[in-house]
């Protein structure tokens, strides 16, 4: 099976030694997103919710560059510095996807690259 990089201006540039996602047939895996502004690459200025919709859109931009939407990520994986933000990832995650909802996972950690508070990252599924 051939493996296609996933690049799009339109999220933060990869700031190590991985792409922003990796396409295989019609599954797509995309790296950790944080709140980077993709023009600046500077952590989003604003609260927690800001933050959480940077990283939404920042995902929506590789899943469109992979031929695809944030409807269609089949796992998603969350990464909290502090899970007392759970409830609002529900409920901005709510404005970003609609039923059937992807499967998920949350996870609280330590600390994220640059001092983020938050990170996703998940498994698309194209379209035949």
């Amino acid at each position: 099976m051939s493996r296609e990089i996933i690049h799009t201006d339109k999220a933060p540039q990869a700031i190590g030694t991985y792409s922003q996602a990796v396409k295989c047939g019609n599954t797509v895996y995309l790296s950790g997103q944080i709140p980077l502004v993709p023009e600046t690459m500077e952590l989003v200025d604003g609260n927690m919710e800001a933050q959480i919709r940077r990283v939404f859109d920042n995902l929506s931009a590789v899943c469109e560059a992979s031929g695809g939407k944030l409807q269609d990520i089949a796992k998603l994986n969350i990464f909290l510095t502090d899970l007392s933000h759970f409830p609002l990832v529900n409920e901005v995650m709510a404005s970003y996807f609609q039923q059937p909802y992807p499967a998920r996972a949350a996870i609280g950690v330590a600390s994220l690259p640059k001092g983020s508070a938050v990170e996703m990252d998940g498994i698309l599924e194209l379209a035949n």
